[in-house]
């Protein structure tokens, strides 16, 4: 994730500049990052709780975060944009970099821990609800 947020700031047109506001749009970026993964988790979590096998808990852990993820996600972006339009210019750092962070921690949530998740269930064999915190 901090490395496509990073990457993306050498993006043409973006006028990226890593100043003390931009770099802090970056860090709460990082936080939305570990929030939508630890909602996916406790997601996870609860129906390996509830009796539910492994690929269950992944299909209905991801569509339950779901929700809890865009909601959050969405509401940051709207902030990040109005700072932007609004803001002077190191404010429009910190609202770019905010909403490009965001951006990038929806789909490496939404894509990157799945594919992960599925890839130590398939490709690693760890299939134990214990080695999902169950």
């Amino acid at each position: 994730y901090s490395l496509l947020t990073l990457a993306s700031m050498n993006i043409p047109g973006l006028e990226f500049v890593l100043t003390l506001p931009g770099i802090a749009g970056f860090i709460l970026s990082i936080g939305m990052a570990v929030d939508a993964n630890v909602l996916i988790f406790e997601r996870l979590k609860e129906e390996l709780w509830d009796g539910k096998t492994l690929p269950q808990a992944i299909s209905i852990g991801f569509d339950r975060a779901w929700s809890s993820i865009v909601d959050g996600h969405v509401t940051t972006a709207v902030g990040a944009l109005i700072l932007y339009y609004f803001g002077s210019a190191s404010i429009k750092g910190f609202g770019l970099t905010l909403l490009v962070g965001t951006a990038w921690s929806m789909i490496t949530a939404i894509f990157v821990t799945r594919n992960l998740i599925d890839f130590a269930m398939g490709g690693l064999g760890l299939n134990k609800r214990e080695s999902y915190g169950a």
